[in-house]
Formats: C-alpha cells, sequence, structure tokens
C-alpha cells in the first residue's frame, strides 16, 4: 500500500479513537441512584426496641408511666435519623437529560471537520501528492542532486573552515563527473585537515578520472601520500599497484598486489579477484621470455594476438524494480568486462552515478587497465554491471550486480539488469 492511503486510515482512526474516548463518557448509561437503606434500618431497629418495652410492660418489668416515656424517647430518636429532605416514596424518579446527546452530536459534528481544516492550514498537505512522496523514498532527479550539491558548494564557500563538509562536497562532485570541481574541494579539505590515506587514495583516484584515467604524475603524488600515512590502505596499495603497472614495472607491481592480497581474508570475493590479477600478470610477465630449449637455445616468443577491429562492446544497463530500494541515486556503477574464459582482471571499465540508471555503456580498448589488457586481445567477454555502496572497485559483499553471457568483442545491444545481491 502506498504512504497515501495509509496516512489517511492512520488519520481517521486517530479521531475515531478521540471522539470513542470523548463521547463514552457522555453517553454512557449512568445507574439509577437508590435511596440509602438507613431509613429501613432505623425503622427495623424502632420496632425490634418497642416490641422489647411492650413486653417488659406485659411482663411487668417497667410501669406504663416508664413505658410511654421510654417509648416517646424512641420515636424521637427515630425522627431525628430520618433524612428531612427525602423524597416521597411514590415520586417518579427523574427523566434522563437530553444535553449529552446534545454534546454528542456537537462533538461528532465539529472535531472531524476542525482536525481536517487544521491539517489544510497548519500542516503540509503537499507532502503527499506523488512528486513529494517518490523525493521522500529518497529516489531523488539528477536535477535535485545538481542543486544539492551546488547549495553545499555555496555553503563551504562562505563557511569555508570545517574539512568534513569539503570532503563531502569532493565526493559529491566526484560522483556527479565534475571532476576537475572535485579536485578543488578534495585540495582545501587537505588544507584543514591532517593527512588522511583514505582520502588521499579517493583524490588520487578523482585525479586520475580527471586526466583520462591515468596514474601517472599528480595521482601517483598522492598515492605516494596517503602510503606514508597508511602504508597498509587498500585503496592506496591497489591505485600503486596499478600506477606501476602502467608503467611496465611489473615486478614492482606484482610486489605491491601480493602486499595488498596479503592484507584479505581467504575466501573472500576481494581476495579471488587479486588473486586472479596476480595469476594474469604473472601470465603476461613469463609470456615474452625464452622457453628454455636445447643447449641454452631461445625460442622465439609467440606474437601477441592481433587486436579485433571494432572491438567496442555496448548495451544498455537497466536496474531491476525488485531492488530498487537497496540503491542510493550517489552509488557508483561500475560496467566493466573481464575475458570470459582466464584471468578475471577488468579489462575494460565505465564508471558513472546510480541515479543515470538506466543508461547506454560502451568498453572499448581506451578503457583498459594495464598496456596489453584490452577487449581485442580476447576471444570472448563478460560484462558484469554492478552497483556499489562504498565506491570501490573491489566487489563487496551487499553490492548488486547483473552479469551478461560471454560475447566476443565487438557485440552490441547487450541489455544487462541488476538484480543480483552479492552475498
Amino acid at each position: 500500500m502506498t504512504p497515501v492511503p495509509l496516512f489517511w486510515i492512520f488519520a481517521f482512526a486517530l479521531v475515531a479513537i478521540t471522539l470513542a474516548a470523548l463521547l463514552w463518557p457522555l453517553l454512557r448509561r449512568r445507574p439509577v441512584l437508590q435511596a440509602p437503606a438507613s431509613e429501613e434500618a432505623a425503622a427495623s431497629i424502632y420496632r425490634d426496641q418497642k416490641r422489647q418495652l411492650d413486653a417488659d410492660l406485659a411482663g411487668g418489668a417497667i410501669s406504663a408511666q416508664e413505658h410511654a416515656a421510654a417509648l416517646d424517647e424512641l420515636v424521637a430518636r427515630l425522627g431525628a435519623e430520618l433524612p428531612r429532605d427525602a423524597a416521597p416514596r411514590d415520586k417518579p424518579p427523574p427523566r434522563d437529560s437530553r444535553a449529552p446527546w446534545i454534546a454528542a452530536l456537537v462533538i461528532v459534528a465539529t472535531l472531524p471537520a476542525g482536525a481536517l481544516l487544521g491539517y489544510f492550514v497548519l500542516g503540509f498537505p503537499a507532502a503527499m501528492t506523488p512528486e513529494n512522496a517518490v523525493a521522500a523514498r529518497g529516489d531523488i532527479t539528477e536535477g535535485q542532486m545538481r542543486a544539492m550539491v551546488d547549495s553545499l558548494a555555496q555553503k563551504m564557500k562562505a563557511d569555508p573552515a570545517d574539512p568534513k563538509g569539503w570532503v563531502l562536497l569532493a565526493r559529491s562532485y566526484a560522483a556527479l563527473g565534475r571532476f576537475a570541481e572535485a579536485l578543488d574541494a578534495y585540495a582545501q579539505a587537505a588544507q584543514r585537515m591532517p593527512p588522511d590515506a583514505q582520502i588521499l587514495a579517493d583524490w588520487a583516484d578523482v585525479a586520475a578520472m580527471a586526466q583520462g584515467r591515468r596514474l601517472a604524475g599528480t595521482p601517483e603524488a598522492l598515492i605516494a601520500r596517503a602510503l606514508a600515512a597508511d602504508p597498509k590502505n587498500l585503496k592506496a596499495l591497489a591505485l600503486s599497484a596499478t600506477s606501476k603497472l602502467e608503467r611496465g614495472d611489473v615486478a614492482a607491481s606484482l610486489v605491491q598486489w601480493r602486499e595488498l592480497r596479503g592484507l584479505l581474508p581467504n575466501g573472500g570475493e576481494e581476495a579471488r579477484e587479486i588473486d586472479t590479477v596476480i595469476a594474469q600478470i604473472e601470465a603476461q610477465r613469463l609470456q615474452p621470455q625464452a622457453a628454455a630449449g636445447v643447449a641454452g637455445t631461445a625460442v622465439a616468443p609467440a606474437p601477441a594476438t592481433p587486436a579485433v577491429a571494432g572491438a567496442a562492446v555496448t548495451g544498455r544497463v537497466e536496474l531491476d524494480p525488485k531492488i530498487a530500494s537497496r540503491v542510493a541515486p550517489d552509488d557508483t556503477v561500475f560496467v566493466l568486462a573481464r575475458a570470459a574464459e582466464g584471468p578475471r582482471m577488468p579489462l575494460a571499465v565505465q564508471r558513472f552515478r546510480a541515479a543515470e540508471l538506466p543508461r547506454d555503456f560502451r568498453l572499448d580498448d581506451s578503457m583498459g587497465m594495464a598496456p596489453g589488457m584490452s577487449i581485442s586481445t580476447v576471444p570472448r567477454v563478460v560484462v558484469e554491471a554492478r552497483v556499489s555502496k562504498s565506491g570501490n572497485a573491489i566487489t563487496q559483499p551487499g553490492d548488486v550486480r547483473g552479469i551478461s553471457v560471454p560475447v566476443a568483442p565487438g557485440a552490441a545491444d547487450l541489455r544487462l539488469v541488476i538484480g543480483e545481491v552479492v552475498p
């Protein structure tokens, strides 16, 4: 049931309970008040005492004068005990008044009308419109989100002393894809707080996005600062290992990937992904080396797999309505392609905000994460779309995702439905 009918059901129930509480004391049947039994008790006592006096007179215990005097005293006592304003016994009880019923009708007529009028005058009826009901559930539109971020930016300019506000603004800009503005906000935050490895790693990630997903230069400097603040920060280690791989320093990259793997518990999704990355890097590292030959004769390296023309994979990502309540507009969506057979390291990655769903995607060789690792070098790929609450490229429990069947490079019009919760 939608919130609007529920609201009116509860409102009417509250009015009904209030009316019942007010009308019950007015309309309940009151018991007829009976005269107290003291009159009958006094008369009974009088009769007993008179019989005793008569018996004493008949037995000669008292004289006639004493009998008369005692009888007069008894009558006087009885008269003093009886109520003087007692109503005659044959007087009928008073009829019930109509005043309670009149009061009840007035209450029934005025209370609901007054409550409804008060709500429309003092309340906020517009909150029950479909538009505002949707907004209350968190389904914020792109325009509303941009307005909120711009409002936060104005607030930070007016009062720039809060570093947490700058971090929030930077992450909001990054979620909107406004990377240059996100970089400025991160710089403002860094000036006002001690070094924080996670914030520095996020800053480096945004800096890489701002320059075409490349980590050379400013991103590498930020990664170094993050590792100096916390050598075990997972995101900083992953970015550092990727940057070394990007520069061709495979040995140093493997050292950091293994260091990162040692910080992760066995059996988790993150650990499996890092194991896959390490296996793929080691396989590519060994590929160009000469195999052992007879008498030290080297064997020529196998030629690299030729690039496939038109290797881009395109399609559309949608969110299953059944799990829409689990996804917030600011959550990050990763669309990535992996080799269908072999290592699971992503060959191409695209990132955007969950508020943009449904959205078309395109994955091609320009989005590769390392030299020689691209869509065109494998015969088939699997495309995965995943919503990340943390913004982490590594899969986390609680993320939601959808995975395609294996397709060849160049496949078009794929339809991915995000509907599976990562355990």
